[in-house]
């Protein structure tokens, strides 16, 4: 065997390796009975224990160092490779170890707190995990910027400061929409009490309507809907709430997104380091693309309302243009999932500034609730009403996702270059839509974005699909042109 063909055999069981261990946190969310907590930290911890020996394992030097791949495809497997292998070996085995434990401890802390309202009993648990990967962050680092280290996790290539000036560049627009927006009256929303089970039966057909293949995944609920998995086994989650079923249908189309993505990938490139999506941004981006451009557009909501007034009868809305207004309503509220496009973004810049600040030491731990509740309060116009509604609302920071909250507003950059596209290419779409099908869209997101996995760079593969390098514009664009007309501005 060549070095390049011994390294990829080993890559592969380490890849192998690491579908097993996120398996092991999807049962945390979604099977694990909750006395088990500290046992899956000692497994989650042992597992990653393998996975850094065997990520940072000197052969692997060694082969990358004598490899000597033909092709476009084997360069890009030396490059994520050597990615992964140079911050391996920067990170002390014994910290992996212990951040792996911690955050899969952390999870059920910070679900308890955020059911009892009770921040303090969360925040000796997040100074704990914010020193850890301040820790991890200086070994990453070498001086450099500690916050542009981790978020290299999640999208390569990217830094702190980029990003900044791309959300500063969105601000005075969003904020301008917003403004007009909500100086109009609020559209109607559904009434009544809608059953979980005839919910979770819509988001089925939802599921199917966006092409998810129920043979290589399934779906499932959690307090946080989220997606684990690649190629021949991928697992979304969802979640209902009877008075509101929009929040499960929207959380299914954009899981969706997520998955479909995960298993239009090359199968050529199964359990390999380009065997899965190459960005959380990107990943964000066809996420976002399925939900919003797509699921909310007036088209797909006319169909939507069918399978839904079906389902439940009367949704107290007047035809299928109330659903499609009730579906894009935008309004005061605190969660950022449930946030309607225009104010999406302002949720995540919050975030960011707040994680920032955080692992630069500028803002400690203890101080977080006040500072998020005086944010938030100064960029939408209310206060907080309890700590499940502002910083206990999201698991991100409790298992360690320090640099992964800028990626959700670049992942709607991205999908507004992409929707740009698409509708360029595929001019009868709103026909498609309006008749459920969403195979000329998802075909081509597919085609040109899908398959590549981790091929190639995030904001290449963007620029690829969408013939231009990314930007703020489109998105900006789309929503003025969409709530505009909405809201008759």
């Amino acid at each position: 065997m060549s070095a390049y063909d011994e390294l990829m055999a080993f890559a592969r069981e380490t890849e192998a390796l690491k579908m097993i261990s996120m398996r092991l946190g999807w049962d945390q969310e979604t099977m694990m009975p909750r006395g088990a907590a500290e046992q899956r930290g000692e497994e989650m911890a042992a597992i990653e224990s393998i996975l850094h020996a065997r990520r940072s394992d000197p052969r692997v030097g060694d082969w990358l160092a004598s490899a000597a791949p033909e092709d476009a495809v084997g360069q890009a497997q030396l490059r994520e490779i050597r990615r992964d292998y140079d911050r391996a070996t920067k990170v002390p085995a014994d910290l992996a170890k212990a951040l792996a434990r911690l955050t899969s401890l952390a999870q059920g802390i910070w679900a308890e707190a955020r059911a009892n309202e009770d921040v303090a009993a969360f925040l000796p648990t997040l100074e704990e995990v914010v020193r850890l990967r301040r820790e991890e962050a200086a070994a990453l680092s070498a001086g450099g910027d500690a916050y542009d280290a981790l978020v290299q996790d999640y999208e390569p290539g990217s830094s702190g400061g980029e990003i900044a000036a791309i959300f500063d560049a969105m601000r005075p627009r969003l904020v301008d929409l917003r403004a007009a927006i909500l100086d109009k009256p609020v559209p109607a929303g559904l009434t009544g009490t809608f059953d979980p089970a005839l919910q979770m039966a819509v988001s089925d057909a939802l599921a199917r309507a966006f092409g998810y293949d129920f043979t290589r995944g399934r779906i499932d609920t959690a307090v946080h809907p989220f997606s684990s998995g690649s190629g021949a086994d991928v697992r979304i989650t969802t979640r209902t709430n009877p008075l509101d079923p929009f929040n499960c249908f929207y959380s299914t189309i954009h899981e969706v997104g997520h998955g479909s993505y995960e298993q239009a990938i090359d199968p050529a490139f199964a359990l390999t380091p380009l065997g899965q999506g190459v960005s959380m941004g990107v990943h964000e981006s066809q996420s976002r693309i399925y939900e919003n451009q797509l699921g909310r557009s007036r088209a797909f909501t006319g169909w939507m309302y069918d399978q839904v007034q079906s389902a439940f009868g009367d949704l107290g809305l007047d035809g299928p243009d109330a659903f499609y207004a009730a579906a894009n309503r935008v309004q005061n509220g605190y969660i950022r999932t449930e946030a309607d496009e225009v104010q999406y973004n302002l949720h995540i810049m919050l975030r960011f500034d707040l994680e920032r600040a955080m692992v630069s030491g500028d803002l400690p731990v203890k101080d977080l609730e006040a500072a998020w509740n005086d944010r938030f309060a100064a960029d939408f116009g209310y206060a907080v009403d309890k700590p499940s509604n502002g910083m206990l609302q999201d698991v991100h920071w409790s298992v360690g996702l320090f640099g992964y909250f800028p990626t959700y507003a670049l992942g709607n950059v991205y999908a507004g270059c992409l929707h740009e596209a698409l509708r360029a290419a595929v001019p009868d779409l709103d026909a498609q839509l309006a008749a459920g099908d969403t195979s000329g869209a998802t075909g081509w997101l597919k085609e040109n974005l899908q398959r590549h996995g981790g091929l190639y760079t995030p904001r290449d593969v963007i620029a690829r699909a969408s013939g231009a390098a990314p930007s703020e514009g489109p998105l900006l664009n789309y929503l003025e042109s969409k709530f505009g007309a909405l809201y008759g501005l």
